[in-house]
C-alpha cells in the first residue's frame, strides 16, 4: 500500500477530473461506494455537493471517509 497521494480521475456531473489521494482512503472510498450501491463517481458528487467551498475535493472524500467509518 502507497502512502504518498496518487492521482485519480473522476467524472462529476459529465465533467472530467482529478484527485488526489493515498490509496487506503480511495480503497475505502470505493468500498463505501459499492456498499451504497453507488458508482465512485457518483459518490464523489455527492461529496463535492455538501463540502462548500472551504475545502477541496480531496480533503471532503478523506473527512467523508473518516466520518463513514467511524460510524461503523
Amino acid at each position: 500500500m502507497n502512502a504518498r497521494p496518487r492521482k485519480r480521475s473522476l467524472t462529476l456531473r459529465g465533467h472530467r477530473t482529478s484527485v488526489s489521494l493515498e490509496d487506503a482512503f480511495w480503497e475505502e472510498f470505493q468500498r463505501i461506494a459499492l456498499d451504497r450501491g453507488l458508482s465512485v463517481n457518483e459518490l464523489a458528487a455527492e461529496v463535492d455537493e455538501a463540502r462548500g467551498l472551504e475545502s477541496g475535493l480531496a480533503s471532503a472524500i478523506r473527512v467523508y471517509v473518516l466520518q463513514t467509518v467511524a460510524r461503523r
